[in-house]
C-alpha cells in the first residue's frame, strides 16, 4: 500500500471508529460487534505504525471513549481516565510481558460493564462520573448513591483530602436474565446484554429507576491520589478494601508468564458461571514505582494490558425466520442467519422460542442483528441494530398450520403461550424428534441413534415409537443409508442393533424419560422409579399418589395420568416390554426409606469418578434419602468432586461448601450398607 492509499484508508478508519464510539459511549447503541471493532482498531494501529506521519489528534489510537452526554452535567476528572491496550493471543501477551517487566504481575478479571470514577473528599463521596472522553465524563452522582455496595462514607480514619476510585459498574447475570424475561412478558424489548442494561440503568433521569435495578460495582484502580502509602497495586486494593469499597476476591499476584496464562485459561472455562460477564483478563505490573517509570501512551498505560477472550457476541444478517416442530409438538420459530463465527464455532441458526419473543425482540427479516453464543448453549438473538435498517425488512408471521403435517397449530391448555401441533401420533416431525431424543446421552445413550439416523429411520422404516426395539437388520437394509454399496450391512446398522440391545437394560428411570412424557425429566423419573419400581406401578398410581412424591407435584402427575390414558401410548410400553426393555427394576424390594444417611441433604457430584459413574453416584445419593442436584448453592450439603471438576468445584470453594473426594464418598456409602 502506497502513502496515498494508506492516507485514504486511515481517514476512513478514523471516521468509522469514531462513529462507532459515539454510538457506544453516547448513544448506548452497538452498531458492530466487539470483534469487528477490534479488527478496525488493529488495522488502524498497523497503518499508523507504517506511516507515523498520518497519526492525527482525533485518531482513536490517541483518544479515549466518547464525549459527555448533554443529558447529564459534565464532570472533569482530577486525573485522566485511560483506556487499555488489548492482546488477543498468548504469544502477543508473552511478548508484552517480556518487554515490560520481570517483576510480579497482578491479574484480575475484565468485567464487561460501565467504567465509573468515584471522587471522595475526606472520606465522603462527592461525585460519581462516567468515563466520557477520559477527561470529561457525565455526572451520575444521584444515581450512584442508590447503589448499596458503593459506600457514601469510607470506613476508617485519616482519609486523603481527595482521591479518585475507579471501577466497573455491572448488572449481575442472573438478575439480568430475570429482567429480560420480565420485559419480554410485558411485551417490551429486552436489553441486548448486561453491559447495556448497566449503562441504561445508570443513565436514568429518575434515580428511582436506577434504585430498582440491582447494580453492583467492583474496584479496579485509582485516579488522583497524591499520598498513596502503598508500594504495589495489590497493597492499594487492600487499603480500598479496608475502606469498605467493593473489591474482587479473584485478584491474584503472580510470578511467571505461565501462571498468568493458567489464570486466563481457568477463568475462560468458568466465565459462564460467574456472577458478572467478563470479556477477558487484565494484567498489570504490580509495583507502583515501576508503573510510574513505564508511564503512558496518549490513551493507555504501558504497565497494563487486557487479554481479550474470543467474542461471544457478533453482528450478522437475519435471512429468514422459519418454524420447527419438536418432540412434544411445540412449534418454535427459529432464525436463519448469515453464517458467522462466534465463540469458536460457526452459527447458522438461532432459536426465537415463540411468536411473542419474536415480537418482543423487535427483529424483522432482513435486519442486521446481534447474536450471542455463550459457551455451548444454543445461539440467541439479542435484538436488531435498528440504525442499520434500509426499509426493505419485513415482519415475521406465525403460520397457522404445522409445517410438517399441516395440522392446525393451537395452544393445548389455557394460558399456554406456545402453539403446538396436536397430531402427536402421526406428525413426522414429532416422531423424528422423539426418536432422536431417545438416543441422546441423557436418555438411553444409543450412540448410533443420532439426529441423522433418526431422520433416516423415520422416512420409511419406523412408523411409531413402539417399533424401535423391534427393529431388525432386514428392515434397516431396505434403506440405502443402512447398507454399503455391495449390499452388506453398513457399520451404523451393526452398531445400532447392538446399541438397541444394550439400551434394553438401562435403569428404569431412563426408560421412563425415553417415553417423551411432557414435563417428566430425569429428576422426577428417578424419584418415581425409586418409589414404584415399574412402569406398570407408576401408571397404575392415582394422581394423589404421584404428586406426593418428592420432585413430582401436580403438573407432572397430571401429565403422567393423561399420557397413559391414550391407547397408542399404552402400546409403546407394551411393545417395548415384549421386546425385552427393562420396564421394571430387577429384584425391586420397595422404596428405600427416606431416612437414609443422606436424608434432607442436597449433594452435587462433579468431575470424573474412577470407580463409579456419576449416574451411579447420584443413584446412591437418592436411594439413601438425599437429593442429587446439578448446581452448587449455599444450600448444598457437600460436593463430591472427581478429577476434572471445574466451575462447580470453584463455586463450592467460594461458598465454603464441604468437598469430598471419591474415597471419602465411598466411605460414607459403605457405612450405610
Amino acid at each position: 500500500m502506497n502513502h496515498d492509499e494508506a492516507e485514504s484508508r486511515v481517514n476512513e478508519l478514523v471516521d468509522q471508529i469514531n462513529s462507532h464510539r459515539r454510538a457506544y459511549y453516547e448513544g448506548n447503541t452497538v452498531l458492530i460487534s466487539d470483534a469487528e471493532y477490534d479488527a478496525l482498531m488493529k488495522e488502524l494501529e498497523h497503518l499508523e505504525n507504517q506511516f507515523p506521519e498520518l497519526v492525527t489528534g482525533d485518531s482513536p489510537t490517541q483518544t479515549v471513549g466518547g464525549q459527555a452526554n448533554v443529558t447529564f452535567s459534565p464532570v472533569t476528572h482530577l486525573e485522566r481516565m485511560m483506556s487499555l491496550d488489548n492482546v488477543f493471543d498468548k504469544d502477543e501477551l508473552t511478548t508484552w510481558i517480556q518487554k515490560t517487566t520481570n517483576k510480579k504481575l497482578l491479574v484480575e478479571l475484565k468485567i464487561d460493564g460501565l467504567a465509573i470514577n468515584l471522587r471522595y473528599e475526606k472520606g465522603r463521596l462527592v461525585s460519581a462520573a462516567t468515563r466520557g472522553d477520559g477527561v470529561v465524563g457525565e455526572d451520575v452522582t444521584q444515581n450512584v448513591l442508590t447503589i448499596k455496595s458503593i459506600p457514601q462514607k469510607l470506613d476508617g480514619e485519616n482519609h486523603p483530602d481527595q482521591v479518585e476510585i475507579r471501577g466497573e459498574i455491572y448488572f449481575p447475570v442472573k438478575e439480568f436474565q430475570e429482567l429480560n424475561a420480565s420485559l419480554i412478558e410485558q411485551g417490551k424489548a429486552p436489553f441486548a446484554n448486561p453491559r447495556n442494561s448497566a449503562s441504561g440503568s445508570l443513565r436514568q433521569k429518575d434515580s428511582a429507576v436506577t434504585a430498582s435495578r440491582p447494580l453492583q460495582m467492583l474496584v479496579h484502580g485509582i485516579g488522583a491520589w497524591p499520598t498513596n502509602p502503598a508500594k504495589t497495586q495489590s497493597e492499594t486494593y487492600e487499603i480500598l478494601k479496608d475502606w469498605g469499597l467493593p473489591t474482587s476476591t479473584r485478584v491474584k499476584v503472580l510470578d511467571t508468564t505461565e501462571q498468568v496464562i493458567q489464570y486466563i485459561d481457568d477463568f475462560e472455562k468458568q466465565r459462564h458461571s460467574l456472577e458478572h460477564e467478563i470479556d477477558g483478563v487484565v494484567i498489570k505490573v504490580d509495583d507502583l514505582q515501576e508503573q510510574v517509570e513505564l508511564g503512558f501512551t496518549s490513551r493507555a498505560p504501558r504497565w497494563a494490558i487486557a487479554y481479550k477472550y474470543a467474542p461471544e457476541q457478533v453482528n450478522t444478517k437475519l435471512l429468514d425466520i422459519r418454524v420447527s416442530v419438536g418432540r412434544t409438538g411445540r412449534a418454535t420459530p427459529y432464525a436463519v442467519v448469515e453464517p458467522v463465527k462466534v465463540a469458536g464455532s460457526v452459527v447458522e441458526f438461532a432459536t426465537l422460542h415463540n411468536q411473542d419473543v419474536v415480537k418482543a425482540k423487535g427483529v424483522l427479516i432482513g435486519d442486521t442483528i446481534v447474536i450471542r453464543k455463550a459457551g455451548d448453549v444454543i445461539p440467541e438473538i439479542l435484538g436488531p441494530v435498528v440504525e442499520l435498517r434500509t426499509g426493505n425488512e419485513r415482519a415475521f408471521v406465525m403460520p397457522t398450520g404445522c409445517p410438517d403435517c399441516g395440522s392446525t397449530l393451537r395452544a393445548m391448555s389455557e394460558g399456554d403461550i406456545d402453539l403446538r401441533c396436536p397430531n402427536s401420533e402421526s406428525c413426522p416431525a414429532q416422531l423424528r424428534e422423539r426418536i432422536a431424543f431417545i438416543g441422546s446421552r441423557g436418555v438411553l445413550d444409543i450412540e448410533a441413534l443420532g439426529e441423522v439416523t433418526a431422520i433416516e429411520l423415520c422416512k420409511d422404516i419406523l412408523k411409531n415409537d413402539a417399533e424401535l426395539f423391534a427393529l431388525t437388520q432386514d428392515q434397516l437394509m431396505t434403506a440405502d443409508y443402512f447398507k454399503k454399496k455391495d449390499g452388506t450391512p453398513a457399520e451404523v446398522t451393526i452398531k445400532l442393533l447392538k446399541n438397541l440391545e444394550d439400551a434394553k437394560t438401562r435403569p428404569l428411570w431412563r426408560i421412563l424419560v425415553a417415553l417423551n412424557i411432557r414435563h417428566v425429566g430425569p429428576v422426577a423419573s428417578r424419584s418415581l422409579s425409586t418409589q414404584f419400581g415399574s412402569l406398570e406401578a407408576i401408571f397404575g398410581a392415582t394422581k394423589e399418589e404421584l404428586e406426593s412424591i418428592d420432585g413430582v407435584g401436580g403438573i407432572i402427575a397430571d401429565s403422567l395420568v393423561e399420557w397413559f390414558q391414550i391407547d397408542w401410548h399404552k402400546n409403546i410400553v407394551k411393545r417395548w416390554n415384549e421386546c425385552g426393555a427393562q420396564t421394571a427394576t430387577p429384584n425391586f424390594q420397595g422404596p428405600r426409606s427416606a431416612e437414609g444417611i443422606f436424608s434432607g441433604k442436597t449433594i452435587v457430584v462433579t468431575g470424573t469418578l474412577v470407580e463409579m459413574t456419576r449416574e451411579q453416584a447420584e443413584e446412591a445419593i437418592i436411594s439413601r434419602g438425599g437429593k442429587a442436584s446439578g448446581s452448587v448453592s449455599k444450600n448444598t450439603s457437600f460436593v463430591v468432586a472427581g478429577p476434572g471438576a471445574g466451575s462447580k468445584l470453584t463455586k463450592a470453594e467460594e461458598l465454603g461448601v464441604k468437598i469430598l473426594d471419591e474415597l471419602d464418598f465411598k466411605s460414607l456409602l459403605s457405612k450405610s450398607d
